[in-house]
């Protein structure tokens, strides 16, 4: 049945692009679920992806999302007989490239992790006699490098009206990479690869791109592990319950998305910061990276000292606590054994084309005891490459959209303030 589905799917790729934009499809967009993990050190966010059909169903694996990493790699292994021998049970097999294809050469030079924790890259030969395609992939949760072996690799998503899922699926041949199991020791439980959705030619959206969709991707993140948030791929309308008419789009601002030299990341021009109608500059030469792996914002020294200075003069009225690490600012929430309810001044990032980004209450202030919440910003160190690195808690309940075509990035601020958030996508399939 593999066999079969892989044949059918290769003979629709064959099918004109112009062909499919002349019979628009009965859906919008491709969807997949987000999930949030706090058994790392730090919290981290997933998306579920279909990465084979087995027995007449779907096999799901859930992939850390790295919107700076220049590949997506994985926990599978490479078959070079696909079709005459059988693949181990519980392990997925995708198909090898070869050391003298071109592609691994362009993979090897312009796309591999360079570091210098990593080894040499040497040709080696596969029991079956060929030369495998070896490259180097940096873990970053313990910064640690491994060699994997590219392949060309079929995931699957599922279709929505934007709604709700519609009948039906969409599978993506992508390049990827096979790493050992051994590289996802140090990843949340039942995570086992790490999917690429930067600018590189070889991140996961690419290989998405079907008219009539627009090259957009969405990324909202939960705020809890009790219920998944929503990544959309496509042109919208994407509504959140309860506010069934409400298309989220209409809630975003946008500013252009800014290149960085040596690297395939999202970057975004933060000309100030102000709380409460005090203006703290950023210099404009420096750059703001958008992360979805550090789990709070992290100001270069003399910004985050500046910040929490302001921040502690705003919030006078709140009772201090001990800083708990990693934070500098932290309150009790509990005065008189009472529970205090700890509403803020918005932080705002003053943007270069004059939007603002509000973050609100939800994602400045994080309760890391029962009795003490702390200002959900970090000092990043005084000589950090970026002046400012926005993370996910900061992202939580926010809508963020990535418009490649036209290089913007939209974002909502806090969708609480709307009466929804991240985690009410309606799941349930519709019709077509």
């Amino acid at each position: 049945m593999l066999h079969l589905l892989q044949l059918i799917l290769m003979v629709l790729s064959l099918i004109p692009r112009e062909s499919i934009a002349q019979y628009p499809p009965p859906y919008t967009s491709f969807f997949a679920p987000l999930h949030k993990h706090t058994d790392a050190d730090n919290p981290l966010y997933s998306v579920q992806i279909m990465t084979a059909y087995i027995n007449m169903q779907f096999v799901h694996s859930n992939f850390l999302i790295d919107i700076d990493a220049p590949f997506t790699w994985h926990n599978c292994i490479v078959q070079w007989n696909m079709y005459q021998g059988s693949c181990p049970d519980n392990v997925l097999c995708t198909s090898p490239v070869s050391c003298d294809e071109y592609l691994c050469t362009e993979v090897r030079t312009s796309y591999s992790y360079k570091s210098p924790y990593c080894p040499q890259v040497k040709n080696t030969t596969s029991p079956e006699g060929y030369c495998t395609c070896l490259f180097n992939v940096m873990n970053m949760i313990n910064e640690q490098c491994s060699q994997v072996l590219l392949n060309y690799d079929t995931f699957f998503v599922n279709t929505s009206n934007g709604r709700n899922p519609v009948p039906g699926f969409y599978a993506a041949f992508s390049n990827a990479a096979c790493a050992p199991s051994s590289s996802f020791q140090s990843f949340p439980e039942n995570v086992t690869g790490v999917m690429a959705f930067s600018s590189s030619p070889y991140a996961f959206p690419v290989s998405l791109d079907q008219p009539p969709l627009k090259r957009t991707f969405s990324l909202c993140f939960p705020s809890s592990t009790s219920a998944p948030g929503i990544l959309f791929y496509g042109n919208g309308p994407y509504f959140l319950l309860p506010q069934s008419n409400v298309d989220v789009r209409t809630l975003l601002s946008y500013t252009p998305l800014l290149k960085h030299p040596d690297s395939f990341g999202y970057f975004i021009g933060v000309d100030s910061i102000v709380i409460k109608k005090r203006s703290i500059d950023v210099p404009g030469n420096t750059t703001t990276k958008l992360s979805t792996l550090e789990p709070y914002t992290a100001l270069r020294t003399y910004i985050y000292n500046r910040v929490v200075r302001r921040f502690s003069m705003v919030t006078k009225r709140l009772a201090p606590a001990s800083p708990v690490a990693p934070f500098g600012l932290c309150f009790s929430t509990f005065t008189n054994g009472t529970k205090v309810n700890l509403k803020v001044p918005d932080i705002e990032f003053n943007l270069q084309d004059g939007k603002k980004w509000a973050i609100s209450t939800a994602n400045s202030m994080k309760q890391v005891t029962q009795d003490v919440a702390c200002l959900a910003f970090v000092d990043g160190g005084a000589t950090s490459e970026h002046s400012i690195v926005i993370g996910t808690f900061q992202f939580e309940d926010n809508f963020l959209l990535f418009d490649l075509e036209n290089s913007n990035f939209g974002f909502s601020s806090s969708l609480l303030r709307k009466q929804t958030s991240c985690a009410s996508f309606n799941f349930t399939m519709g019709s077509g």
